[in-house]
């Protein structure tokens, strides 16, 4: 499979920091497309400076932008990016030597960092995401948080791993924190979630021990104890605001 022939394709918002990594790693495609959502930083500015096409949208959903993104391709297969993933060499290769007729999609591991380590347990060591694929057999369904491509067929892996360092700091992941529990709070009452106080009681800390102890996240030091305890407290505020909107008349 030719670089050449493959469209990259990164949605934004406000990625003025992450974005430069993003787009300089990702040498060699064919086409590379930015679809903003009206940042307020510089965004759009880094993103032409790299000489990508770039459309500005107004933002409905991750899956809704993406699906919109991927339509503007030139090229059947994509990859698709968030701004604070990037690619390295080893990766770039594989995909250049994949054979013609193969899948019609990869999934691809991630290496994630946190707090300036790689995080190598947490289960974060089995995070991964397919976002090779040929548009013309999957789209992404529509989806308020974990948006996943739905194939016409069986996806294959790829062995090297995407680089992905979600959090900036603690104060950026709060953040997320804050905009994931609202989007998973509506998903989760749109699709007639019940006792979601059973749900903010037993949740939260079975998410913890199995992160921290079953998944060994004791052994990724301070950020992995940090990292569990995080993920804890947004299953916690998810399934709160979940609870707090099911009870408003």
């Amino acid at each position: 499979m030719n670089l050449s022939d493959i469209t990259l394709v990164v949605t934004t918002r406000d990625e003025a920091d992450n974005l430069p990594r993003c787009l300089a790693s990702a040498r060699g495609f064919g086409e590379v497309i930015v679809v903003d959502s009206f940042s307020g930083d510089d965004t759009v500015a880094v993103a032409r400076a790299a000489h990508a096409t770039v459309f500005q949208r107004a933002y409905r959903s991750p899956a809704d932008q993406k699906n919109w993104a991927v339509a503007r391709a030139h090229h059947d297969w994509v990859l698709v990016l968030d701004a604070d993933e990037w690619v390295d060499d080893a990766l770039l290769a594989e995909i250049a030597a994949l054979p013609a007729g193969g899948p019609p999609g990869y999934w691809i591991y991630r290496r994630n960092q946190y707090m300036g380590r790689v995080i190598r347990h947490c289960g974060w060591n089995r995070d991964r995401v397919l976002r090779l694929y040929d548009r013309r057999r999957g789209h992404y369904p529509d989806a308020r948080v974990h948006e996943e491509i739905v194939l016409q067929g069986k996806a294959g892996r790829l062995r090297t791993r995407l680089h992905h360092r979600p959090y900036r700091d603690l104060e950026h992941h709060l953040e997320k924190i804050d905009a994931y529990t609202a989007s998973g709070a509506l998903q989760a009452v749109d699709r007639g979630l019940r006792a979601p106080w059973l749900h903010m009681l037993v949740h939260p800390p079975f998410r913890f021990f199995r992160m921290y102890v079953l998944q060994l996240g004791v052994t990724d030091g301070y950020p992995g104890l940090v990292l569990c305890l995080m993920a804890s407290a947004s299953v916690f505020f998810k399934y709160a605001r979940a609870w707090e909107k099911r009870r408003r008349p």
